[in-house]
């Protein structure tokens, strides 16, 4: 492949990521989130680096639990939004996949079913985010039918925190205060000491953020690919090694006199002489076409700008006063040298959406493997 552009997935750094997660969290199990395809990093190929670093993987639905079983993951996978028909649900079981039950339909069909023996499930209880879950108010009688059922080998209550990586905001307080609440319904109407319930709620952010709330599974994901949670220095998120790098070269020189504009529409025009350089990346590799000019990009290890709107496989910078750039130049969009949270604000957007989105035309290769 002679185009240079790629995208290189550190293996190691994703390991370090996960053992500083589990560092945090040390008396908690570590379910590994590697849903959307490992935030596009490549589910199998990360389930595969960290599998014998975890307890258990996770992911949105059955058909990316059969992908980790397909690339030879054998340890067992919780999908996060459950089943949606019921005859997913033995397909799932024969695959060593647990459940979480966030609908009252989803725990009556569960219920009603027949199993060659008991299952574990997690039972979603909605904490304020709204979302998904079994309303906290009702959870207890949900998990009164669920202990009852000769079908249930054990429950883990499980919550998902909607704003921990706001760390001044009082709502991951509140959000925890309502699953402490529900857990003593519990102990209360079903006879379950509260002490005895396996549970869940920590998030990259909370894990990092908020350590009173680890309980007993953590569930990093973000931080797995080295992608800090908050959006400004944190002294855990700071630590986190990026996993991704986005580069390219360039492919272009030119110099140009002010007055001239770049790239279509004219929407960039220069104020002074200014070097351009093209570079072999547009949105259809992934770099996001609503970037606005001024977002930075490194260019021979110097920070540059971007210019002028991005193409469907170009992008224009000023390199202006950066020292011997020519054809051939090393260009990084994003990676160990250039946070994806930073790049991601100058599109309107979070590093989440950029890392998942990517498209197929650039494959990922990978270090440290």
């Amino acid at each position: 492949m002679s185009r240079p552009t790629k995208i290189i997935i550190d293996l190691a750094a994703i390991r370090a990521n996960c053992q500083l997660a589990q560092s945090l969290a040390p008396h908690s199990k570590t379910l590994a989130v590697v849903k959307a395809d490992a935030y596009g990093h490549g589910a199998g190929q990360v389930a595969q680096a960290i599998e014998p670093l975890v307890d258990m993987l996770t992911v949105t639905c059955l058909e990316e639990a059969l992908d980790l079983r397909q690339a030879g993951i054998s340890k067992p996978v919780l999908l996060l939004e459950g089943f949606f028909t019921v005859d997913e649900v033995d397909l799932a079981l024969a695959n060593d996949c647990e459940l979480v039950l966030h609908t009252q339909r989803q725990v009556i069909e569960i219920l009603s079913m027949t199993f060659s023996q008991p299952i574990r499930v997690w039972l979603k209880v909605d904490t304020g985010m709204h979302r998904l879950g079994i309303s906290a108010e009702f959870a207890h009688s949900v998990y009164s039918m669920l202990n009852d059922s000769p079908n249930i080998s054990q429950i883990i209550l499980m919550s998902h925190f909607s704003c921990a990586d706001e760390l001044k905001n009082g709502f991951t307080r509140l959000q925890y205060q309502s699953f402490t609440e529900c857990l003593e319904l519990i102990e209360y109407h079903a006879g379950v000491n509260k002490n005895c319930i396996v549970t869940s709620f920590a998030n990259s952010a909370a894990i990092c953020g908020w350590p009173d709330y680890h309980l007993d599974w953590i569930r990093p994901g973000l931080m797995l690919y080295g992608i800090s949670p908050f959006d400004t220095p944190h002294t855990q998120g700071d630590k986190l090694l990026p996993a991704m790098t986005f580069s390219s070269e360039v492919i272009a020189v030119r110099h140009i006199e002010a007055g001239d504009s770049v790239g279509y529409g004219n929407t960039w025009t220069a104020s002074k002489p200014s070097v351009i350089a093209t570079v072999a990346v547009g949105y259809g590799d992934g770099y996001p076409r609503n970037i606005k000019s001024g977002a930075p990009i490194i260019v021979n290890g110097q920070r540059a700008t971007l210019v002028g709107r991005v193409s469907m496989d170009l992008i224009c910078v000023d390199v202006t006063g950066i020292s011997d750039v020519a054809i051939g130049a090393d260009v990084e969009l994003w990676g160990k040298n250039l946070s994806v949270n930073e790049v991601a604000k100058w599109a309107d957007t979070i590093g989440y959406e950029l890392v998942t989105r990517m498209p197929s035309r650039v494959k990922p290769s990978y270090i440290n493997e």
